[in-house]
């Protein structure tokens, strides 16, 4: 049997030049010379993908920072033992960030850049004897601090914020937490129990870790009620934050914050459910929008806060 075949004879062409193109020579990278700034560099950059939602995102936050409105950071721990803190506080100091969220790792590292100016210690070989987590004072100090605040009624970040600082650590310049502190800038902690190394030890008072963190939740509420206008960021919290950050703006909503216009960013070093869908998907879907930034922390940081800095 012959098979039958499709006559292309027929086809109907257009004209190139009147079909829609959606990229230009206009969009195109620019060639550098040595020497070139780092305005230069950004303004050099393809305007397509993820550089032309890098340009949308860092209007968004400059326009936050000149609108004076909210700007909110949330960050896993990463951030910090990626060397990132001087950024961060940087941008606290400039009235950039308004506030910061960080899980329970993240206090672990900032205290012990603040005691000692090291931290990350290796895992698979703590773990083979039993010594991974058992750091003494880094227990001690961080579950003295939360016991501390339990009683006066305030939450983990506060806390431990207020001893870094109050004790003088030798490198107290560079933790998050001191500075958020210092400046007036909320810093919440928002704690999974049994996620942290702080939790193996005996000092740790589960009752005075659950209402430090909720106090902070609380905190963080009011930080996020007053996104209107503002930029969310999360920076390479995979699960803790976008679910805290979820369920803040629906308290927020509910309590009735004007909250419908704003705009989110997940940094990552790979797309994943949760931030998708509780950073850029679900909050913004009365209004705003959301930019998924895929690359490593210890590069997309410095970029996304040079590009602030270049721009205020």
């Amino acid at each position: 049997m012959k098979r039958k075949r499709v006559d292309l004879v027929n086809i109907k062409t257009i004209p190139l030049n009147a079909r829609k193109c959606k990229v230009t020579i206009q969009h195109f990278a620019k060639t550098g010379n040595k020497g070139d700034s780092f305005k230069d560099f950004y303004a050099s950059l393809p305007d397509v993908l993820a550089s032309q939602n890098l340009r949308a995102l860092v209007d968004k936050i400059v326009g936050a920072y000149r609108a004076k409105k909210m700007v909110i950071l949330m960050m896993g721990a990463h951030v910090i033992k990626c060397g990132l803190s001087p950024l961060v506080i940087d941008l606290m100091k400039r009235g950039v960030i308004k506030a910061v969220a960080l899980n329970g790792a993240g206090i672990i590292h900032d205290t012990e850049i603040a005691m000692i100016g090291r931290t990350s210690e290796d895992v698979g070989e703590g773990i083979v004897d039993g010594s991974f987590g058992m750091a003494k004072e880094t227990a001690s100090f961080i579950n003295g601090a939360i016991n501390e605040g339990f009683q006066k009624g305030i939450g983990i970040g506060e806390a431990l914020g207020a001893k870094i600082a109050k004790t003088k650590k030798p490198h107290r310049g560079l933790s998050i937490l001191a500075s958020g502190y210092e400046l007036g800038v909320p810093v919440t902690v928002h704690v999974a129990i049994g996620t942290d190394i702080i939790h193996q030890h005996p000092s740790a008072n589960g009752e005075a870790i659950g209402e430090s963190s909720l106090l902070d939740f609380r905190n963080f509420i009011y930080s996020v009620g007053s996104l209107e206008g503002g930029v969310a960021i999360n920076f390479g919290s995979a699960v803790i934050l976008p679910e805290v950050f979820l369920k803040a703006v629906t308290v927020a909503r509910n309590l009735g914050s004007n909250l419908k216009v704003f705009t989110t960013a997940n940094f990552d070093m790979i797309s994943q459910y949760r931030p998708y869908q509780n950073i850029l998907s679900r909050p913004t879907s009365s209004g705003g929008k959301g930019y998924n930034m895929i690359g490593h922390h210890e590069i997309m940081f410095p970029l996304l806060y040079r590009a602030i800095i270049e721009k205020i």
